[in-house]
């Protein structure tokens, strides 16, 4: 950590030598669609954060810490108060350079698919040594024991198990969710709010919203079915009241 803030009060350092991408595919469709639904589904809810708020959510986006230390690529990162250079195809804006933001995520996430990333042990102490807030490891397959989710804590210089989901310091929850998105059924890892109703994605408020529009519609409709029938009715009481002599415009009167 000691390069890094080396690095904020002198010269930005030569980055020339670092490679920021490698064009390196993701593993699986499983993790590519978590990744998606991790990150697509805060910029469809912004507002969740706080409306003055700036944010970045990303995937497979290396995070160069310190000057001289390999990077790291989490599979999803949440960093606060920070947005994407406008010029994001200059060399030092393609990928997460700690120096430039001025910071490191508060939120990284990893989702296991096999025992190789080492995702509770060597990644661990690189997070806790970074000073990530949060570590969050999902392993839907169970890799690496029973627990499919894990969330760590960061309280001093060491990582504490998180007994809740709630990610106070953040500002949002994260929870297993079973049901579907892009039409696969599953067990989903979702950002949720504090009474642990999950972020909704942009598809599932259009349903929402097209739900409660047919429901207004269907409303109405019967509201029209049941004026017609009663005007029937009326319309009938009229008639026999006429078939026996009686004028029905002047009871009403």
């Amino acid at each position: 950590m000691s390069e890094v803030l080396t690095t904020e009060v002198g010269l930005a350092p030569d980055i020339t030598h670092l490679i920021t991408e490698d064009d390196t595919p993701v593993d699986n469709f499983g993790s590519e669609k978590q990744q998606r639904l991790l990150t697509t589904v805060l910029y469809s809810t912004p507002q969740i954060l706080g409306a003055e708020i700036k944010f970045l959510a990303a995937a497979n986006v290396g995070v160069f810490w310190a000057v001289g230390s390999p990077p790291v690529v989490p599979d999803m990162f949440l960093s606060l108060d920070v947005q994407i250079p406008d010029n994001w195809w200059e060399k030092k804006n393609r990928s997460y350079l700690v120096w430039e933001f001025g910071k490191v995520p508060e939120v990284v996430i990893e989702i296991v698919s096999n025992k190789e990333g080492n995702e509770l042990g060597s990644k661990l102490l690189t997070y806790e040594r970074m000073r990530v807030s949060y570590y969050v490891v999902f392993d839907p397959s169970r890799q690496l024991g029973n627990e499919v989710l894990q969330i760590f804590e960061l309280q001093g210089f060491r990582y504490v198990p998180l007994s809740g989901t709630w990610l106070r310091q953040v500002g949002l929850g994260l929870i297993l969710w079973e049901g579907v998105f892009e039409d696969k059924e599953e067990v989903w890892l979702r950002w949720c709010d504090a009474d642990g109703n999950v972020l909704p994605t942009g598809a599932e408020r259009a349903a929402f919203a097209e739900d409660q529009l047919r429901e207004t519609q269907g409303l109405l409709e019967e509201e029209k079915r049941q004026k017609e029938l009663a005007q029937r009715r009326a319309e009938l009481l009229a008639e026999q009241l006429r078939q026996l002599g009686v004028d029905p415009d002047l009871l009403n009167g």
